[in-house]
């Protein structure tokens, strides 16, 4: 929506950037600026950036940049108008909404609350006659009455409508219930409760807003773990199960799990930095939300093949990142003469906390885990299978990114292959070289041909015309950083950018200077996508100097109007850079 500018202008004068940053990230100050690990990748060195003077964030890792409002965008997941609201509170202002958005912010609202509702009334039916079997199994799981109303279990009825008929009842309507996944619509337009006959289990956010469900069936039918679709107030890919709870742990690391009941049972077992992800691998969202609680994390996925490939692609998510990683497999349980995988959920109830606590303190860093999987795959008895070894296991130790990390590892990978510390470095050294050759051509063609590598979203911001976008660029960082090079008139119209980006940026600045506002990026808050944002934000990471700006604007206006009549084919003197000449020697 479109916030009056006299608001918007007095909320982000409010609103710091420092102080809002911090609460996400350790800031350190380091010369006119701050620098902290990025909250949205995974790194290891600080490459964030904030300006106090110019209220803005920069990247330099994943290139995302922009105010205070983006920022908040980012971090939280939200809107713009669900961020401008989101600060507007933090800072005690009143938002003047629109009958629009309002009725948007009103529709969000609406579904939270029905979300809460529902679990209330799942919970309220657990303690009923109606939920004597979710109680029952919840007694054969060994969970406690205590555990269970820490995380808010429910039970759902053995029918089609208990939950339809009560939310109906509270004043919620049809399409509200199917916008929160919390009922299903049949061919023939009926509507029947999603869960039935289930143990319910709330999804809270770290916000702790109730945004999904997760359910555990009582018998063996199927599917016998079910969860909520996603909603305008929930996506997988960002919330982590337990969480909520988890972020208060006084342990030193976050334990990542597979299923919902393995919190659980961890949690009541004492081990209170459990979490969970909702039925998908762990994604890069996920990361960007534990970096705000944690800098070590525990992989303990199921011992079978499904959960070894969710370790993996965990590892290579968090590789090079800022998180000390560690992998916690758990043993095989030997029944009726035959090992079997077990969850943590299996572990905890046979083999008890004491022993986890043991497995927990010696568990092995990824390194270590990926070395042991790739030596799982051959024979090492054999010549042939040994001299495979080495070469898969040189290349996972060349992308290793630490010297001293290779050369730990290659003296364990030489020790399980049976050969000399000296020729396992030999082929480290050798894959190591490879894997330089791969990266400079990658390089190289992205330097020919730049256009190419970028993906869509980026393709946008790509100049066709370079000699006349950087002129561009320049431009829009003296208006910028010294508004009074110009004079009263704009010296350029947008038509006569090459990117129509920097035109429409130079005309929203102008914009700005003529209605006597601040002429900054701020200004720009709402006007650009994200991405735009943090493209004009990298521009403003660029050197420029303010002691010559006349005689830089008018090189500048020059380049960029010579270019335009290149494009247009034409030849007529340019009013505008006349009338900027006479202000090039001011400064």
């Amino acid at each position: 929506m479109a916030f009056p500018q006299s608001f918007m202008d007095e909320l982000i004068a409010r609103c710091d950037i420092v102080d809002v940053v911090s609460g996400y990230v350790q800031l350190t100050r380091r010369g006119a600026n701050l620098f902290g690990l990025c909250p949205f990748h995974s790194e290891k060195t600080g490459s964030f950036s904030v300006s106090p003077d110019k209220q803005i964030y920069y990247c330099f890792g994943c290139k995302r940049g922009g105010g205070v409002v983006n920022f908040i965008m980012e971090e939280e997941n939200l809107s713009f108008p669900e961020a401008v609201r989101f600060l507007a509170k933090r800072a005690g202002m009143e938002v003047p909404e629109e009958d629009g958005d309002r009725e948007a912010g009103r529709r969000r609202q609406r579904l939270l609350d029905l979300n809460r509702d529902a679990a209330r009334f799942y919970y309220q039916l657990l303690q009923r006659p109606e939920g004597g079997a979710v109680r029952a199994y919840l007694a054969r799981r060994k969970i406690t009455r205590q555990t269970a109303v820490r995380f808010g279990m429910g039970a759902s009825a053995d029918a089609w409508d208990t939950l339809l008929t009560a939310m109906l009842r509270k004043g919620y309507t049809k399409t509200e219930l199917l916008d929160a996944g919390l009922v299903v619509q049949n061919r023939n337009g009926g509507l029947y409760d999603k869960f039935r006959n289930r143990l319910m289990l709330p999804v809270v956010d770290t916000r702790g807003d109730v945004v999904a469900f997760g359910s555990r069936v009582l018998d063996g039918s199927e599917p016998k773990y079910m969860n909520s679709p996603e909603t305008p107030v929930y996506s997988k890919r960002r919330v982590l199960y337990g969480l909520n709870l988890a972020k208060k742990t006084k342990r030193p690391n976050i334990i990542l799990c597979e299923g919902n009941l393995d919190i659980v049972t961890l949690h009541q077992a004492g081990f209170d930095n459990a979490v969970a992800s909702m039925g998908t691998a762990l994604t890069v969202e996920q990361t960007r939300l534990l970096s705000r609680f944690t800098k070590e994390l525990v992989l303990c996925y199921d011992n079978d093949n499904a959960g070894r490939t969710a370790t993996e692609r965990a590892l290579e998510i968090l590789r090079n990142s800022e998180f000390s990683v560690k992998v916690l497999q758990l043993p095989r349980r030997l029944v009726d003469g035959v090992y079997v995988k077990q969850d943590a959920d299996d572990f905890i109830k046979y083999q008890g906390a004491d022993a986890f606590e043991r497995l927990l303190s010696g568990s092995e860093n990824g390194v270590e885990f990926r070395m042991a999987q790739v030596a799982g795959k051959y024979d090492l008895s054999s010549d042939e299978s040994r001299v495979h070894y080495c070469e898969e296991i040189s290349d996972l130790l060349a992308g290793l990114p630490s010297a001293v990390e290779r050369e730990i590892y290659t003296a364990r990978a030489a020790e399980t292959a049976r050969i000399t510390p000296e020729a396992m470095r030999l082929e480290v050294e050798r894959a190591l070289k490879r894997l330089s050759a791969r990266q400079r051509r990658a390089q190289a063609r992205r330097d020919l041909n730049p256009a190419v590598q970028l993906q869509p979203k980026e393709r946008s911001l790509h100049y066709a015309n370079l000699h006349s976008a950087r002129a561009e660029e320049g431009v829009i960082r003296l208006l910028l950083l010294d508004e009074n090079s110009f004079g009263p008139s704009p010296p350029l119209d947008e038509s006569q950018f090459s990117s129509p980006l920097l035109g429409r940026v130079f005309t929203l600045l102008w914009q700005a200077r003529e209605a006597g506002r601040s002429v900054t990026l701020s200004s720009l808050t709402g006007e650009l996508s994200p991405d735009e944002m943090s493209h004009i934000t990298a521009i403003c990471q660029q050197p420029e100097s303010t002691r010559n700006a006349g005689q830089a604007l008018a090189d500048y206006i020059r380049i960029i109007r010579s270019e335009a009549e290149k494009r247009t084919g034409g030849g007529q003197v340019d009013p505008l850079l006349a009338a900027t000449e006479k202000y090039k020697d001011k400064k």
